[in-house]
């Protein structure tokens, strides 16, 4: 696989605007035939109909391309965007929902103890209703990265959203009354959940969290109207527990196989195995399928579950009345980095070597851009997008990652420069994607780390994890980037660095506007063909939240985020973590020591139109 230029060093990690402004319009000088000639071809696959005024889910829609066709605020009107009302949530931990609005009433769900907030669009944020689910206090001491939430979903008059302690919950979009409420996951043995739901028909789609903590992953579907669960697919264990049948199809050899979720572990290992699946699931409604990634084995400590550790970190297509698999592609076999398989999965329809292809696109914290036929799981390109040591690429015969020898773990010897590391190139922050300009915008971290392996002892409820890890800036200096990615050419269009992580999604509209924001408190807008500057500002706490955008009553479109640091990323200020132990955050705090000199804790929504 061709190297990317992103592994020559961009910047120092102090990175001041003038050099960021001056920077982007180099980049957009040097790749602007790039850009052109990406505008031809690729386009969103066909979904059910929705007006570009709302934001229903948290991704947008079904093929999570978190992309609007609203286009009152252009690149060139989006100088002049004002604050128009804010919203403290009350609660000061990671803020990594995206707001929902339907009609006019905007849904908030805050981290725990997750409350969710309907305001009135009408009246300034004005508040409607809150629902109050209290959920158990003791859900706060197993949450691996944090007590966050990243967001609920509208379907038919209910919003849903789940709960840290392992619910998932309906309540009337009109009142916010309880419309059902059903337990999932056992806190006891170290299940929460955290990822933001999706709704096919009259399905509700869910998965627990707990990876590092001997949690047995899941992907489950409820019953819209009654919460009823109708299905389990269990991401390790037997085919049965899998809901593998005569109809899987993976498209790899190494995939293949009876009950490959077992004989691909040391005895009885499974059952702790990991593969929770809390990030982000899309939909193919012409497929009729379902996609999604589940996450790390468990434990960390690769040597004591030799083998493929099936179906960790993978990516499956599955039936959304059933549950049952049809294809699976192990991203990362035998996972040695924590590097999970949970991020995005962008489904779009682009030409590939001169043929038409319905693909699916990922960038995945191993730090490879993949692009796989969504209809078979062949990757048809798999391509550096971050500075990577840890393996070679992908083999194009097998489809296999090629692991670099030199970078494996070993029990009790400190092995340097890992990279990326544990959160990977690219962690659960979402990317956006604009038809338009035929760029994924990918938000995401140069982060680089020392590993040590130790032996994990399995306590329930307790991390298992049998790791040390030291994190610390890559390549420059700079923690974070934001990159504009071309997924036909399999290059990167343009770059911005930034000084920590880009742990915010990203958001693209038609006004060829793209709007991030960073864990030092800016909410910028960028150009989305070239990577200029256009806007900025300043908000109260670090913006971990995904940004949308809607038409609000009087007709004009706003843009919305949540600003208050934390996640896994900004745990050592919202967690109040000590920066002077180099452990804590598994190693992450290590990285972030400064953090703490550029943002206090918060807890609140911003809404920006133009005056």
């Amino acid at each position: 696989m061709a190297l990317d230029a992103v592994e020559r060093p961009l910047s120092a990690s102090r990175i001041g605007r003038p050099t960021w402004r001056r920077r982007a319009a180099v980049l957009a000088g040097a790749t602007l035939g790039v850009l052109v000639s990406a505008l031809l071809s690729p386009t969103v696959p066909a979904a059910p109909a929705d007006d570009d005024g709302q934001w229903v889910r948290a991704a947008r829609d079904y093929a999570s391309t978190r992309y609007s066709g609203l286009s009152q605020i252009t690149a060139a009107s989006v100088k002049s965007l004002r604050l128009a009302w804010s919203f403290d949530l009350g609660v000061e931990r990671g803020q990594e929902a995206a707001p929902l609005v339907v009609g006019d009433t905007m849904y908030v769900v805050a981290p725990y103890p997750n409350v969710l907030y309907a305001l009135d669009l009408r009246r300034a944020g004005a508040v409607r209703w809150k629902h109050e689910p209290n959920p158990a206090a003791a859900a706060q001491g197993v949450a691996c990265c944090d007590v966050v939430n990243r967001g609920a979903a509208y379907a038919d008059g209910l919003v849903v959203f789940n709960t840290l302690d392992a619910h998932t919950i309906a309540v009337d979009a009109a009142t916010g009354r309880e419309a059902w409420k059903t337990k999932l996951g056992d806190i006891g043995r170290g299940e929460t959940m955290t990822m933001a739901p999706l709704v096919v028909g009259d399905k509700v789609l869910v998965g627990n969290s707990g990876g590092e903590l001997g949690v047995r992953g899941w992907l489950t579907a409820l019953e819209l109207r009654s919460g009823r669960i109708v299905w389990r697919a269990w991401s390790t264990g037997p085919d049965k527990d899998v809901l593998i049948g005569a109809g899987f199809r993976p498209f790899y050899t190494f995939d293949q196989g009876p009950d490959l979720g077992v004989t691909t572990w040391p005895p009885q290992a499974w059952r702790l195995g990991g593969g929770t699946a809390w990030g982000w699931i899309s939909y193919d409604p012409q497929l009729d399928l379902l996609y999604y990634g589940t996450s790390n084995p468990g434990p960390w400590n690769p040597r004591q579950r030799p083998g493929d550790n099936k179906w960790t970190a993978t990516i499956f297509a599955r039936r959304p009345a059933t549950g049952e698999a049809v294809w699976a592609y192990q991203v990362s076999p035998h996972d040695l980095y924590d590097y999970d398989g949970v991020n995005e999965l962008v489904l779009l329809d682009l030409d590939v070597k001169g043929r038409r292809r319905k693909v699916a696109v990922r960038p995945d914290r191993n730090g490879y851009v993949y692009v796989l036929d969504r209809a078979t799981g062949e990757v048809l390109s798999a391509t550096k997008f971050a500075h990577v040591t840890t393996s070679r690429g992908i083999d194009p015969a097998s489809g296999r990652l090629i692991y670099n020898d030199e970078k494996k773990p070993e029990l009790g010897k400190v092995v340097r420069e890992i990279c990326p590391a544990a959160p990977g190139a690219k962690d659960w922050q979402p990317s956006s994607w604009s038809p338009r300009t035929g760029l994924l915008y990918v938000p995401h971290q140069n982060l680089c780390m020392d590993l040590e392996g130790v032996e994990a002892s399995y306590i329930a409820s307790t991390p298992y994890v049998g790791a040390d890890a030291r994190m610390y800036a890559g390549p420059g200096g700079h923690r974070g980037v934001l990159t504009a990615w071309d997924p036909a050419a399999a290059r990167a269009a343009w770059r911005i660095p930034e000084p920590f992580p880009v742990w915010s999604g990203t958001l693209a509209t038609a006004g060829d506007v793209v709007f991030y924001g960073t864990m030092d408190r800016w909410f910028k807008a960028v150009h989305a063909r070239t990577g200029a500057p256009l806007w900025s500002f300043q908000v109260a706490s670090g913006i971990v939240g995904q940004p949308i955008t809607y038409r609000g009553p009087d007709g004009r479109q706003y843009v919305a985020v949540l600003s208050g640091v934390g996640g896994w990323a900004g745990a050592i200020v919202s967690a109040d973590l000590d920066a002077r132990d180099a452990s804590a955050g598994t190693g992450f705090a290590n990285a972030m020591r400064d953090l703490p000199q550029h943002t206090p804790k918060g807890g609140q929504l911003y809404v920006f139109g133009l005056p």
